[in-house]
This record gives C-alpha cells, structure tokens and sequence, in this order.
C-alpha cells in the first residue's frame, strides 16, 4: 500500500468514525486555491475542519506532529475559503484524526477537538 492509498484510506476511516458518533460529513477532500481540507464534518450547531494524519510507523514522531505551523495556516485560509462560499455563520473547530497502521490494518484513530 502506498502512502497515497494509506491516505486515502484512512480518510474513510475517519470519516466512518465520525459518522458513528453522530457527526454529518459534508466534504471529502474539499480543495480550493489554498489547499485541501480532507474531511468537512459538522456536529451540532460546530463545524469541524478534519486533518487527517495516517501513519504505518511511529518512530519519527506521533500523526499530529506533521500538522506543522505551515500546514495550519493552509487550513485556516481553506476554511476561510469554505466559509465564504458555504455561508455557514456558526461556531467552527479545527480538529485532528491520527490513524496508525500496521500490517496493512488499521490499529487505531485517535481523534483530537479543538487541535489548535
């Protein structure tokens, strides 16, 4: 499995996860001119802008850790970019999923509210 197909399919994962729990998935994969939201989710009356982080190895560092400042600011000015053509006035979140992988199998989701 190559690690845009690790991706991708963990993507789904997530996305499984969070409809078990209540929440509507809006989006997949939403792409504007700055970037790429990989799940939209709403909860309630929340929004939630989903990064999703799927790793087969933890030696380097946890799936969170690569949501670097950068990464951040391009997720912000896509959100703003949905935002803008959504119309959506109510509360929003930034949230973060780590999926780990082993064996070609997934091992776990941790799902992070309010990640920054």
């Amino acid at each position: 499995m190559d690690s845009r197909e690790t991706g991708n399919r963990g993507e789904a994962l997530v996305a499984d996860y969070l409809l078990g729990r209540g929440y509507d998935i809006l989006r997949r994969q939403y792409r504007c001119r700055y970037g790429e939201i990989d799940l939209v989710a709403r909860k309630g009356d929340t929004l939630c802008f989903v990064e999703v982080k799927t790793r087969r190895n933890l030696s380097v560092a946890q799936p969170r850790e690569y949501v670097t400042g950068k990464k951040r600011d391009k997720l912000r000015a896509a959100a703003a970019w949905y935002l803008s053509e959504s119309g959506w006035e109510g509360p929003a979140r930034f949230d973060v999923a780590e999926v780990l992988w082993e064996r070609g199998r997934p091992l776990r989701i941790r799902y992070i509210e309010n990640a920054f």
